[in-house]
């Protein structure tokens, strides 16, 4: 007997980051925690920045990060449509950090020339990336 499985699509502006089966996906949407699996009721939400988790058709997991979207779930299909999506593999503790300093610095300057708005939003998409790498370390015990 077959397993049964659901189909995943991850995209964000940039790229694909994930399309294929899968047996579970966890999100974390507006109003909490979901796992998704096959046959899920048809659902529509928006995604809190953090971590999606796959667990493919071999039983493994793979996690990336978002910081932010739209999930929606029909039975046997899920489609993500992520604002930004890094993969945890991909992480990198160092470049995080220099954007999140970056960002710091820029929003001390006091030039009439800086956007001091577009600086915020990179300070708090280091942050979360940075809190996103630290908890991945934890999780799924990346070095």
């Amino acid at each position: 007997m077959a397993v049964a499985t659901l189909h995943l699509d991850i995209v964000s502006a940039e790229s694909e980051i994930f399309s294929g089966d899968a047996l579970r996906v966890f999100a974390t949407g507006t109003m909490g925690e979901l796992e998704i699996a096959p046959g899920h009721t048809p659902l529509l939400t928006g995604l809190l920045p953090g971590f999606i988790r796959i667990r493919d058709v071999e039983d493994k997991e793979d996690v990336v990060y978002v910081t932010g979207g739209i999930l929606e779930v029909q039975p046997h299909i899920v489609t993500i449509l992520a604002d930004t999506v890094v993969r945890a593999r991909d992480f990198n503790e160092a470049e995080a950090l220099k954007a999140q300093q970056q960002a710091e610095k820029t929003l001390k300057d006091h030039r009439a020339d800086v956007d001091y708005a577009m600086a915020r939003a990179e300070l708090a998409r280091a942050a979360g990336m940075l809190r996103a790498i630290r908890e991945a370390k934890k999780k799924v015990h990346l070095k």
